[in-house]
This record gives C-alpha cells, sequence and structure tokens, in this order.
C-alpha cells in the first residue's frame, strides 16, 4: 500500500488502471473529463490492455458498452450530468440484459439552466434504470468503491455506478491510500461474464422482441436480481475489509445511538454534516447522522433500524423533486420508517443545487429546524436550505 495525494478523478482513473478492463468506451464531459483522459493516457503507456474506443456521444458509448459486455468483455466507462441522461435509454438496456458493466460517475446538476456543478439531479434521473449506485463521501471511498464495484457487478450480474460529487471531490486533492496492482488483481479476480455473445458453439440471442407472453417475467427476475444485491454487497465490503482494513455498509451511522433528531444525507456533505453534529453535540444537543453509501438497492431495512428510535429526522436531498412531495431521498426515507412502530416525523430539505455550497451554519439550521417541529412549531413538509428568497 502506498500513500498519495489524488483527486477523485484520478483516484477513480487509478482505480480503472489496476482493474484493467477489456473495454472501455467514452465520451468526455465536466467534471468527469479527466477520469477517460488519464486513463486515455495508461492506454497509450501501455499500463493496461484495455481496448479505448472514443465515441461521438455518451448514447454511443453505453451502446458500445453494451455490446462489448454480452462479447464477454470487462467493461468499464465514466460521465456525468447531461452525458448520464443520454445514456438513459441503453442504462436500462444494459441491466435488464444483467450485464456488469462500470461507470465511474460524476455527480452535476441537470441543465436547464447550464451548470456544470454539483448536486445529485443526473444519478437520481436514473435511480430505477435498475443499476447498484453507490455513492462516496470523499476521494479515498471513491477508488475504494471502484474497486469494490467491479467485483459486486460481477458476483450479481448487475451494472454498478459510482459516484463522486463534482468539483467537490473530483477537482480536490486528498491522501489516498493506494493498493498495490497484483492486490486489486487478486481481490476482484478472473472476470466473470453472464454470457458470450461470440460463443458460436453456445449460440444465443441478446435483446430480442418481448412481448406479453415472457416480458413481465424477465423483469421479475431483474427485480429480484436487484433484491439479492445487497448480501452481495455486504460480502464484498466484508472481504474488502478484512483484506485491507477500510470497511463500507449499505449506510454509515454516526453518533445516532442516543439521538433524538438525525439527519440523512449521501455524498460529500456527510463530512461538514458530522463535524456540525460534533459542535451541536458539544452544545448539548443529542442529534446524528444516517448517511446512505448505496442508494440502490435501496437500503431501507438499514435506514429503518438506525433511526428507530428519533424522533424527528430531517432527510437532505441534493435534487428537487420539483412537482413531488419531497425530494426524491426523503420520500423513500419516509416510506421506509412507515414501518416503525414509532414512526418518527420526516421533513425534506433540498440543499446545494447547481454547487451551492452547504455550510455548518446550513446543517445546524437544519437541526434547529426539526427540533422545533418537535416541540410543537409548525414547519413545512418541504424546506430549501441556503437559497435565497
Amino acid at each position: 500500500m502506498k500513500v498519495v495525494a489524488k483527486t477523485a478523478n484520478e483516484a477513480m482513473a487509478e482505480a480503472m488502471r489496476q482493474i484493467n478492463p477489456d473495454v472501455v468506451a467514452a465520451y468526455p464531459i465536466t467534471p468527469a473529463t479527466e477520469i477517460v483522459q488519464i486513463f486515455s493516457s495508461f492506454v497509450h503507456d501501455g499500463l493496461v490492455d484495455t481496448e479505448f474506443i472514443a465515441v461521438e456521444s455518451e448514447h454511443s458509448a453505453m451502446s458500445a458498452c453494451i455490446g462489448a459486455a454480452a462479447a464477454g468483455a470487462r467493461v468499464m466507462t465514466s460521465t456525468s450530468s447531461q452525458g448520464l441522461a443520454l445514456m438513459d435509454e441503453v442504462l436500462y438496456i444494459a441491466a435488464a440484459l444483467r450485464l456488469p458493466i462500470v461507470i465511474c460517475e460524476i455527480n452535476r446538476a441537470l441543465s436547464a439552466p447550464i451548470n456544470i456543478h454539483c448536486d445529485h439531479s443526473d444519478t437520481m434521473n436514473v435511480r430505477d434504470s435498475g443499476w447498484i449506485q453507490i455513492y462516496a463521501e470523499d476521494s479515498q471511498e471513491a477508488y475504494d468503491s471502484v474497486i469494490q464495484a467491479m467485483k459486486i457487478a460481477e458476483e450479481a450480474f448487475l451494472p454498478a455506478m459510482v459516484t463522486a460529487d463534482g468539483f467537490i471531490l473530483s477537482h480536490a486533492m486528498q491522501r489516498i491510500d493506494m493498493l498495490e496492482d497484483e492486490e486489486v488483481q487478486a481481490f476482484i479476480g478472473e472476470h466473470k461474464s453472464p454470457y458470450n455473445l461470440l460463443d458460436i458453439d453456445n449460440p444465443i440471442t441478446i435483446g430480442p422482441l418481448d412481448l406479453q407472453d415472457y416480458f413481465f417475467e424477465h423483469k421479475r427476475q431483474e427485480a429480484d436480481a436487484m433484491m439479492k444485491a445487497p448480501k452481495v454487497i455486504k460480502k464484498v465490503a466484508d472481504e474488502f475489509g478484512q483484506k485491507f482494513g477500510r470497511k463500507y455498509g449499505l449506510v454509515e451511522e454516526y453518533r445516532l445511538d442516543d439521538a433524538d433528531y438525525a439527519i440523512v444525507v449521501m455524498g460529500s456533505t456527510a463530512g461538514t454534516a458530522k463535524d456540525t453534529v460534533d459542535l451541536m453535540r458539544e452544545k448539548g444537543h443529542k442529534v446524528g447522522l444516517l448517511r446512505i453509501r448505496v442508494f440502490r438497492p435501496f437500503p431501507a431495512e438499514e435506514i429503518l433500524n438506525a433511526l428507530k428510535n428519533v424522533k424527528v429526522v430531517g432527510v437532505m436531498d441534493r435534487a428537487d423533486g420539483v412537482n413531488a412531495f419531497g425530494g426524491p431521498v426523503f420520500m423513500e426515507v419516509r416510506a421506509a420508517l412507515y414501518e416503525s412502530e414509532k414512526k418518527p416525523d420526516v421533513y425534506s430539505f433540498v440543499y446545494g443545487l447547481g454547487g451551492r455550497d452547504v455550510k455548518p451554519v446550513d446543517i445546524e439550521r437544519v437541526f434547529q429546524m426539526i427540533m422545533e417541529a418537535d416541540k410543537g412549531k409548525k414547519i413545512d413538509r418541504l424546506n430549501y436550505i441556503g437559497v435565497r428568497e
């Protein structure tokens, strides 16, 4: 293991190099461009055996990835924002065909207006496309998660995306403990493909017309695979933790054991939120934090268990539901908590759209509002934090 200083983009590119995929098909888009730009230099310098395909769009990138994966290759790509949205049509195909493709995804706001900075609207847009979604808190976790995602995808026979917040992580230098190339290769093991389109001794048809006679059954199989994926994710995380000392779960609990009030976040905001929790604890407030690391498959049981004794919950969404009852994460957390005997009150807080900074004072404001709600003050179910009125 060696200590290096890397941005999340650099760290994810290094993870791709160490995985050494057979095919990478990609189209550049800010702020994810660096990932494939750096990786292309690895290809040029002969550090990987990868066939790098420079395509004309993100739709073409994912289409090429699907073709390569169906032919038995280990496949990766990277994208962000409008690029992920342009892939939308073919993301569903990759998942339905059960192809273990991995995307290094950098979270960026969807237009319009045009914005190149971070929010989670891009990945929320495709949350039900059948892809595993892992949200990294920092660059170390982004690096570790890409390596794990390759193994997870190949064991679950489902595609996976690892996300890192645009510019906040993608372009911010952090200390990274990098594994040796041999360690990564030993961990991910030999490539496991669900099938091989080029196996002429066992010919198959990929992507046929599937009408009312069997379509429902095939979609049910896909859903079943996602329902079973948490066991695979936990198993791979346990193996990674035992080998390398860094353990990850579906969720992360922070000072929740005796908390009366909690907030739920995803991504890099968790770091700021943990500091805020510590400051408020020093003031005598019994507050805590739940970070959702794996958003798909949705960890309803873990969320329910973590928040079962909390009085009031504030769910912080870095994406807006626009015409929904609240932010997308809020609605699913609230649904999960409906199964709780105590049914904590849950409020939605939309923040940080388009890269707007989230500061400790903003998170403290969320805590103050849910504590006031517990004391009888009426607050809106949906609130916007850090926006000018």
